[in-house]
């Protein structure tokens, strides 16, 4: 085990990410580009190449390979089960959140009509807008918008009850925003939508990497997220609630498996991403202590939450001290991931991020899909955030590294 009690051992915790061993002009790069993707840990690498290397093969054959490919989906399905609080046989696979998120979307879109609403959020990452809206639009259903409090960077829900109503269908939300790093109260949201008979949505791609996820905690119907934020393999996964998801009439092939969550996984899975799907969950168990594989995970993801926060609250005290700097964050005592989005006055996010790279120092600048809040905030066009994502493997000289490299841009 890595860590004893709720402290990391980062020391130790780097020793499994052979990329930190990247090195630009003869020193390392430091990776703050979590967000858009975590760096991958050793084991869910030697996973995939031990699949590779030792013969892979389609499932539902009578020989060794097929069997050992069965069992890999098996031990992923459970993997995926424990880290999002759901059942094995309620986890599907596929090439990412947002196909998943558009083959769910337009099952459920088959069951819309004229008079029915879905709501989306103006805090959201577009893949959990867009397939919703799509599918409302083609079954003649209305869209309506849950919005954002540009001060707080928070849902404004005062209107929920009304928004949220006798109509509404679905309810898709963010976990957290990848953009911002707000976390939602999505136990909120969910239970107005539960006395309306609407299903729940959730987006936790962003959420995954920072902090303990339990489904039916959150009150969601449907959960997805991406192993590749968590320092696995590109493989998106969606946890849907049993009853949810033995009715979904999915868009499939005639031979296709019609039960649960086969149904979902239409084509060849990717099985040796599925290989490091598992050990990626198992690394983050590895962080925690507890009796159950359930019971690690959320005692590691504790773990991970609190050294982030640590460094996260560092980072964004000292750039709101900062002249010309401007800090997108909520108000302090709103849960936040450790995702810190900002501007420079004068100055394009692709400027900051081209001086920070030129320092081995990887931050992105963008919207992030995230286009409805980057306009409200009336900076899509001038080129969105700067966003610097905190990881586990991240250390205080790391942190202060960034810090050091910015002043001396401001300068």
């Amino acid at each position: 085990m890595i860590t004893g009690g709720k402290k990391l051992d980062v020391a130790a915790i780097r020793e499994r990410f052979p990329a930190l061993d990247r090195e630009q002009e003869g020193r390392r790069v430091i990776y703050l580009d979590g967000p858009g993707g975590s760096q991958v840990e050793l084991g869910a690498i030697e996973a995939i190449s031990r699949y590779m290397r030792e013969g892979g093969a389609n499932l539902h054959g009578a020989f060794a390979t097929s069997r050992e490919t069965g069992e890999i989906l098996y031990r992923a399905r459970r993997s995926m089960a424990a880290f999002l609080g759901a059942e094995a046989d309620e986890v599907a696979f596929g090439a990412n959140m947002t196909t998943l998120t558009l083959a769910v979307s337009r099952a459920l879109g088959r069951t819309w009509g004229s008079g029915n609403e879905v709501v989306v959020t103006e805090l959201d990452h577009r893949a959990n807008v867009d397939p919703w809206l799509l599918a409302a639009r083609d079954a003649g259903a209305e869209a309506r918008w849950l919005s954002v409090d540009t001060g707080a960077l928070t849902l404004d829900l005062d209107d929920l009850e009304s928004i949220v109503n006798e109509r509404t269908k679905l309810v898709a939300v963010n976990l957290a925003s990848n953009a911002v790093g707000t976390v939602t109260d999505v136990a909120r949201i969910s239970a107005r939508a539960r006395e309306v008979g609407a299903l729940v949505a959730v987006d936790a791609v962003h959420a995954a990497p920072h902090v303990p996820i339990y489904r039916d905690a959150i009150g969601a119907d449907i959960v997805t997220c991406s192993a590749y934020k968590f320092f696995g393999p590109h493989v998106g996964i969606a946890a849907i609630r049993r009853e949810v998801f033995e009715a979904l009439d999915v868009y499939n092939l005639e031979p296709a498996p019609d039960h649960i969550p086969d149904k979902l996984e239409t084509g060849t899975q990717n099985h040796e991403a599925l290989a490091g799907v598992t050990e990626a969950v198992e690394f983050v168990a590895s962080l925690g202590s507890g009796e159950t594989l359930r019971e690690r995970i959320v005692s590691g993801m504790e773990a991970i939450e609190a050294h982030e926060a640590e460094l996260a609250e560092r980072v964004r005290d000292e750039l709101a001290a900062m002249p010309g700097v401007t800090v997108y964050a909520a108000p302090d005592g709103v849960r936040k991931t450790p995702t810190v989005a900002f501007r420079v006055s004068g100055r394009t996010p692709l400027e900051v991020c081209e001086h920070m790279s030129g320092h081995g120092i990887f931050v992105a600048g963008g919207d992030f899909y995230a286009s409805t809040l980057s306009e409200k905030l009336d900076i899509r066009e001038s080129g969105g955030w700067v966003r610097a994502g905190l990881a586990p493997y991240n250390t205080e000289e790391e942190a202060e590294a960034f810090l050091w490299a910015l002043r001396g841009f401001l300068e």
